[in-house]
């Protein structure tokens, strides 16, 4: 799976859109229990208390993200889609908003929140899921410290918003959600 650090808008875009793509692993004390929030970690260890921990040893916190996905995100009209893979296949898909008071400044963690609370390690708000939601056979998986957890992260700013034009194959054309 490749995944380009892009900004992609012309004339006739609707969305300004951005990706990343954070690598972590499994832990032996991962249960996605936690009723409000998702979070991934760079730290290596992780006690049974940490319920709302999915993915430990990360390559990025919120603080590595490009500059340009980190505007992207300062904007209330913002969506971001984090699509969850393990081995190549899709498991999950988490949607949120972003905000104008991210800080997005934490160099240890990323955190999903369903609530509006924004601490410095918050990617998104008001997402539609937590730890707890997420599919469990991918819980599962992700118990075994061999398992790699790869998340790519789409935002979307819609440009214009044209009701006679937009339809959901202008949106899914921009998402990279083949496996292949």
């Amino acid at each position: 799976m490749v995944i380009k650090e892009v900004v992609a808008v012309n004339e006739n875009s609707v969305f300004k859109v951005s990706y990343e793509k954070i690598n972590a692993k499994g832990h032996r004390n991962i249960r996605g229990l936690h009723h409000t929030t998702i979070e991934i970690t760079k730290e290596e260890d992780l006690s049974p208390r940490g319920d709302c921990i999915v993915g430990v040893k990360a390559d990025k916190a919120v603080n590595d993200l490009s500059p340009s996905f980190k505007n992207l995100l300062k904007d209330k009209n913002t969506i971001l889609m984090g699509l969850f893979y393990i081995n190549g296949s899709l498991y999950d898909i988490v949607i949120g908003q972003g905000d104008p008071r991210l800080s997005l400044d934490n160099s240890i963690k990323i955190i999903f929140r369903k609530s509006t609370y924004i601490d410095n390690s918050t990617i998104a708000i008001r997402v539609n899921k937590a730890a707890r939601d997420l599919n469990r056979e991918m819980i599962d998986l992700l118990k075994n410290p061999k398992t790699m957890l790869t998340i790519v992260l789409i935002a979307l700013k819609p440009l214009k918003i044209d009701p006679e034009n937009i339809c959901i194959g202008r949106i899914i054309e921009y998402l990279p959600i083949s496996s292949k």
